[in-house]
């Protein structure tokens, strides 16, 4: 019996094994894709998604980042942001100074619900209290997220533009970088596709692009094996979107993992410093899946150091961007 057939109501062990053996040309044997990245093409899709409605809303760290008991600081935009567990662990957010003297909320403490300044002593319930503010927050299971309605400038939203995730039992894992670029830099490095054989070859092999945006369709369609060891790999197909204008995301939409998703969000430190933070959200039909479930906590770390190990060359882009726009340099 050929070794990729089975008998009848059994699937082939082709299709029970995602790995594939695969051939690419060494790297500077690749076909160049930097005709096939235009410039406008990739302006065009940026602009369409800076365009695109926040709400307000910015992300500021993993779901996790916010323990029950401990505050959790966070610069947005320049403006000091505290974040805490109030009753019953609801998602709570202010101004992260004291309306006394100005102490550091960040560094105060929690108890039933209240935040404690440790300067002296005044509790605050998350309501408005003199100059302080409470600002809206959402936790949405992976990442929070804070509404600040005067830096956005636009027409507050309930709740964050979320994308399509995977269903329940699938494993998130967040890493958070830091680049000196702004928000726009980190979503036009996703909005070029075409870079990623060539800049992460440790990655990615046989990327081809098979569809790029338009006002009809905006959404980039990719061919591409992750790399996985020698010339092992996970061939796959996946669409690149833009929900709201600092979030990028990636749907695996064919080969193994479809459902999966990568979301990166880009969130505004000061001028000229972003955080990027990008949610792994692994999904397989396959039924081992479901048993490396209660294992979630060995697999984060290595989800991590996967998405910092991008994320390290793809910050270079994004910066040398950044520092080209900034002197007037960077090409039209």
């Amino acid at each position: 019996m050929p070794p990729d057939k089975a008998p009848e109501g059994k699937v082939p062990l082709r299709d029970r094994i995602p790995l594939r053996v695969y051939q690419s040309p060494p790297w500077r044997e690749q076909r160049p894709t930097w005709q096939d990245a235009k410039p406008a093409l990739i302006e065009a899709a940026l602009k369409r998604a800076m365009a695109r409605p926040s709400g307000n809303w910015f992300v500021a760290g993993a779901s996790r980042d916010v323990v029950k008991g401990k505050p959790c600081g966070r610069t947005i935009a320049g403006q000091e942001v505290v974040l805490w567990r109030g009753p019953h662990g609801v998602l709570m957010a202010g101004s992260g100074s004291c309306p006394h003297l100005g102490a550091p909320l960040c560094d105060g403490a929690v108890a039933e619900g209240k935040l404690i300044c440790r300067w002296h002593g005044l509790a605050l319930e998350g309501k408005r209290f003199g100059a302080w503010t409470p600002y809206p927050a959402h936790d949405d299971g992976v990442l929070v997220w804070v509404r600040l309605d005067q830096v956005g400038g636009e027409e507050p939203l309930d709740a964050p533009v979320l994308p399509v995730r995977p269903p329940e039992g699938s494993i998130d894992a967040v890493a958070t970088l830091i680049g000196r670029c702004d928000p726009e830099d980190v979503v036009a490095n996703r909005l070029d596709p075409w870079h990623g054989a060539w800049f992460h070859p440790y990655s990615f092999a046989n990327l081809h692009v098979l569809e790029t945006p338009t006002e009809a369709d905006d959404r980039f369609l990719v061919e591409v094996t992750f790399r996985l060891a020698g010339r092992i790999g996970v061939p796959v197909v996946a669409a690149f979107t833009c929900p709201e204008p600092r979030t990028i995301v990636m749907h695996i939409v064919e080969g193994e993992g479809s459902g999966s998703v990568v979301e990166t969000h880009a969130t505004p430190i000061r001028e000229g410093r972003t955080a990027v933070v990008e949610a792994t959200i692994a999904h397989s039909d396959r039924p081992g899946f479901a048993l490396a479930k209660p294992a979630a906590g060995m697999f984060r770390p290595v989800m991590r150091w996967a998405a910092a190990r991008l994320w390290r060359d793809d910050l270079a882009y994004a910066e040398r961007r950044h520092a080209l726009r900034q002197a007037g340099r960077f090409p039209d």
